[in-house]
């Protein structure tokens, strides 16, 4: 008798053990949550969500959230519940993640060779993929056809068609400068201006920083000789930028997708293609943003998100759901080379050959130092070349 009492409660020990862990699992597998900062994907991603859910049984919330959150939660996450299984993120954020291993190397497999090879890029650092690219987006060269029936393919020509616009009194400047850094990007691209250098494997090298070199000081030299010649206004302004063109003030415009709406209901005539070159053949090239779905290192749930991520959201199907919600054109090559929408083609052309926007962690250093540079060069402040070994200066003592 005694001996089957023991029996039976080793047999109920072991029944509450496995009973335990099973729960534990089940609370572990409970759902995923994914976060986004954009809410136009939330609907497209819920019936994804749906599909996932009818195959494993487990659902996917999404949620939207603000992208310093997202940043931030990523980078103290310890696996709680403070922080998301997947995100959709810029690219460009992925350097401090990556750095501090809180995301997920990502192996597409034979799905490689359907994104856009830009795209991946974006979202590679040390020559590893960390996430799964969405969506592209980069600014065009837009311009008015009833000022200008063909488009400059030089600044050179660029000049010659305002000058003669304003001696005829039609025109005030030839594009005003929302910013001096991002916007104006396919300026000192096209003199050969690059940020950063590279390592031996095509990687960026944050270390070395090339914007006193000579293409970028080309650049701001054209920018701050435009200024001081009346073409372009002295102030830096990305509202009286927009509002100059949607005036007829200017012929030309450097924006993206998000001006669209605002273009269309001024009723300005628009035009968009792409960027003018320092010499005639090499267009400028502007900096190409990509969207994609990093998934938590950290997350014991990062198996099933690797899987909802490569094998659910890298679809042609869910892809093109994703695209068509939110309006950016998508990061798959079919969906984005097979676009009709003029205004996409329009900035597709503009970014064929778009630079990724560096992800390294010394880009944070980046920005302020640039603008500033370009402030004092269009002031007359300092010399372009002056100005910008300032700047390189101030972003190597910040990164140290």
């Amino acid at each position: 008798m005694k001996k089957n009492f023991i029996v039976f409660c080793a047999c109920l020990l072991v029944f509450c053990i496995v009973f335990a862990v099973s729960c534990t699992k089940k609370d572990a597998v409970e759902k995923l949550t994914v976060w986004i900062y954009d809410s136009g994907r939330i609907e497209a991603l819920t019936e994804i969500g749906k599909k996932f859910e009818a195959e494993y049984g487990i659902p996917v919330e999404v949620s939207l959230v603000d992208l310093t959150q997202v940043r931030n939660q990523f980078l103290l996450a310890s696996g709680g519940p403070e922080c998301a299984d997947l995100a959709i993120i810029p690219h460009d954020n992925i350097g401090p993640l990556v750095e501090n291993g809180m995301i997920l190397e990502v192996n597409l497999g034979d799905k490689r060779g359907d994104f856009l090879e830009p795209a991946l890029a974006g979202f590679s650092y040390n020559g590893r993929l960390y996430g799964v690219p969405i969506a592209v987006e980069n600014i065009g060269f837009f311009y008015n056809p009833e000022l200008v029936p063909v488009p400059p393919e030089t600044w050179d020509e660029a000049v010659r068609i305002t000058e003669e616009l304003k001696r005829q009194g039609r025109v005030e400047y030839m594009f005003g400068c929302p910013d001096a850094t991002y916007n104006m990007y396919p300026v000192y691209d096209s003199f050969g201006g690059s940020i950063f250098g590279k390592n031996p494997d095509g990687s960026l090298d944050g270390t070395d920083i090339l914007i006193a070199e000579r293409g970028f000081v080309q650049g701001l030299e054209f920018l701050a000789n435009m200024v001081r010649r009346g073409l372009i206004p002295e102030t830096i302004d990305w509202e009286s930028a927009h509002v100059l063109f949607e005036s007829g003030k200017v012929p030309f415009a450097f924006t993206g997708p998000w001006a669209l709406p605002r273009f269309k209901t001024s009723g300005v005539p628009y035009v968009i293609t792409t960027f003018p070159g320092a010499r005639r053949g090499q267009p400028g090239n502007p900096f190409l943003g990509v969207q994609g779905v990093i998934v938590s290192s950290v997350s014991p749930r990062r198996l099933l998100a690797n899987t909802f991520a490569v094998e659910y959201i890298a679809t042609e199907e869910n892809m093109l759901a994703l695209s068509l919600a939110e309006g950016r054109p998508s990061a798959w090559r079919s969906i984005f080379e097979t676009s009709g929408d003029a205004d996409t083609l329009g900035f597709n052309s503009a970014g064929v050959n778009a630079v990724p926007m560096p992800s390294v962690p010394q880009m944070g250093h980046v920005w302020d130092a640039w603008e500033a540079a370009a402030a004092l060069a269009f002031s007359r402040e300092r010399p372009a070349m002056a100005a910008l070994q300032n700047a390189k200066a101030q972003i190597e003592s910040l990164s140290k």
